[in-house]
């Protein structure tokens, strides 16, 4: 591949990481390939084996005739760029964004939105996005109606005269309902509407709803994407250039972007993704089942069992179930004596580590939610979320086991 320099005498690194990914795009490599592969995996300058860490807040300009291809850092970072085409190439966009939060993903997206615009929300949505639409948006003259997207009846019937986006969130956090994205995507389509997706529980290894024609792409990229429970990061994807230069002027214009320490962090992260959550997957899957057996469970929620009510479509849509497995145990009391009493998995808000998560929706992700809302939602007091990790699921299992004995 040539070189182009810059006028500081830097290779170009975003021509250079653009042209690495098209390369790889034409090469059709196969997804696993491309986590390594993805055009910023080496520095081309020094031969160094990952992309250099460019720990600055703005550029010299060497001829201000010519300015360089970055001047400030909110407006362009080479590191935060290699990662931003890092996971448009995994989805299958054209842009990527990267941004300080997953939450911070999210609300610079909606900002396409103006005062005055409606939007079609998934009905069990993330917690932090139910409060930005209620709480916040609303506020700011932007109207959001939640719906069962399970039921495509019901997200017609909510459209009006003023409905701009659709949002979806599938699998669905914490009860993992399944939307059909393309029947969902084509409707949209043919209403001019535009479409947004939380991908955070499949990542693009298992799901890439730009193949279905969603507009734009999101994720918390703390979760599954990072793996390690040590950067907070969020991502988006856009499916054409017209978006991907809104989405940029947004970027620039809030000014809630990644640094180039976090970015380099989590391209580490990626790297590993699709090992991690095959294996993640697996135990994950054992773990249903585990549940689903035992009498003192009430209701147990993962894609891959054979009762789960949106099996079939979300099989026509992703290629694995995840890793993420939600149940009732009865009761509040009962669930806050199960968090209490297990210990392997961390009991901590977040999920998409190496180590296993045990997460309470009542107290954390959905604590925004009202009783009510959360109940109308299925999010029971007794719903607990456990995102599986890398350890053996036995141990897991027998750990669960003995804090279930226990809360009895």
């Amino acid at each position: 591949m040539s070189i182009d320099k810059g006028p500081s005498g830097l290779e170009t690194q975003s021509k250079k990481w653009s042209a690495a990914q098209k390369d790889n795009q034409d090469d059709d490599l196969r997804f696993e390939t491309k986590l390594l592969h993805f055009g910023g995996e080496i520095d081309r300058a020094t031969g160094a084996s990952s992309v250099p860490i460019y720990q600055a807040s703005t550029f010299h300009h060497d001829d201000i005739y010519n300015p360089p291809l970055h001047d400030y850092s909110r407006s362009g970072n080479p590191t935060r760029q290699a990662l931003e085409d890092y996971i448009a190439l995994l989805e299958g966009g054209v842009r990527g964004f990267a941004y300080a939060s997953g939450m911070a993903a999210i609300s610079s997206s909606f900002m396409l939105l103006s005062a005055g615009d409606h939007m079609i929300v998934t009905e069990d949505v993330y917690g932090g996005t139910y409060r930005l639409l209620t709480s916040i948006l609303s506020r700011m003259g932007i109207e959001s109606t939640f719906v069962d997207m399970t039921d495509l009846n019901q997200v017609k019937s909510a459209l009006k005269p003023n409905t701009k986006a659709v949002y979806m969130e599938t699998p669905s956090n914490p009860t993992l309902k399944i939307t059909d994205i393309g029947a969902v995507t084509a409707w949209a389509q043919e209403q001019g509407l535009l479409t947004l997706l939380d991908n955070t529980f499949m990542t693009p290894f298992y799901q890439r709803p730009i193949e279905f024609g969603v507009d734009i792409v999101i994720h918390s990229a703390t979760k599954f994407l990072g793996g390690h429970s040590d950067v907070l990061a969020g991502l988006a994807v856009a499916r054409t250039e017209e978006l991907g230069e809104r989405l940029k002027q947004l970027q620039n214009g809030l000014g809630t972007v990644l640094g180039a320490q976090d970015s380099w962090l989590l391209m580490r992260g990626m790297k590993t993704l699709s090992t991690r959550m095959a294996h993640s997957e697996q135990s994950a899957a054992k773990l249903a089942a585990w549940l689903q057996g035992r009498s003192d469970i009430e209701h147990v929620y993962y894609p891959g069992l054979l009762n789960h009510p949106g099996r079939e479509v979300h099989e026509k849509q992703s290629s694995g179930y995840g890793a993420v497995v939600s149940f009732d145990v009865g009761s509040g009391e009962r669930a806050k004596q199960v968090l209490n009493q297990v210990k392997l998995p961390l009991v901590a808000v977040s999920l998409g580590a190496v180590e296993s998560i045990l997460s309470y929706p009542a107290m954390m992700s959905h604590a925004a939610m009202g009783a009510q809302v959360r109940h109308e939602r299925g999010i029971t007091d007794g719903l607990l979320r456990f995102s599986v990790g890398l350890e053996d699921i036995d141990d897991l299992i027998a750990d669960l086991d003995r804090a279930f004995a226990a809360s009895y």
